[in-house]
């Protein structure tokens, strides 16, 4: 049984490690959003931008895609808190985000995530946590930048299941969000740091002009 758990794991991982919003614009559009996207990064909103409408919604579908289905066959395979479960929902965020077999340079995995979470309906609705902060940091309590707004929005995701595990009892599954959530909170936060380090550069370089 529980090798059967390490290969949905390891299923979830290689599926994320799939940049599909990096390959489909360059194969549908000759678009290279890492090369010519200002921030360098496979996601799916350089695809929307770089490649049209189109192209992007094929992306968003493939990246949630590929974070939906291991998980969504785990579940049905095991029962819905089975002991790997919180890997199985960590794994495809963070193939996504290392990206092996594209030098380490993986995206955010912000749709991957959203994918993982639509796989665990209707055992668990915590997706709509997630909709929830994504909304209230876009629309009522505006935070800027993207990489900012998506640092708090999986924070108070993640505190979210954990304060509803308790009434619960599913601490395994907040365990899973908890993980899930830490991949694209450290990723964007890294994102952070550089758009910062390049502006104090910059700042720098005009100081002593």
């Amino acid at each position: 049984m529980l090798l059967s758990q390490l290969c949905f794991v390891i299923l979830g991982f290689l599926s994320g490690s799939i940049l599909f919003s990096y390959h489909l614009p360059l194969w549908l559009k000759r678009v290279d959003v890492v090369r010519t996207s200002a921030d360098h990064n496979p996601g799916t909103a350089n695809a929307f931008r770089l490649a049209g409408i189109p192209v992007g919604l094929l992306c968003l579908l493939m990246d949630m895609a590929k974070g939906f289905l291991p998980v969504w066959l785990a579940v049905r395979r095991f029962e819905p808190q089975f002991l790997l479960l919180p890997l199985v929902m960590a794994a495809p965020a963070l193939g996504h985000a290392l990206a092996p077999w594209y030098a380490f340079r993986g995206g955010k995995a912000i749709a991957t995530a959203f994918g993982v979470l639509a796989g665990l309906l209707p055992f668990s609705h915590a997706v709509w946590a997630l909709v929830f902060w994504y909304l209230f940091f876009s629309l009522v309590l505006i935070i800027r930048p993207n990489e900012r707004r998506s640092i708090f929005a999986f924070l108070m995701f993640s505190l979210t299941c954990a304060a509803v595990s308790i009434r619960t009892g599913r601490h395994w599954l907040a365990l899973g969000c908890a993980l899930l959530a830490a991949v694209p909170i450290v990723k964007n936060h890294a994102d952070l740091e550089r758009a910062q380090a390049a502006m104090d550069k910059l700042r720098h370089t005009a100081q002593d002009a």
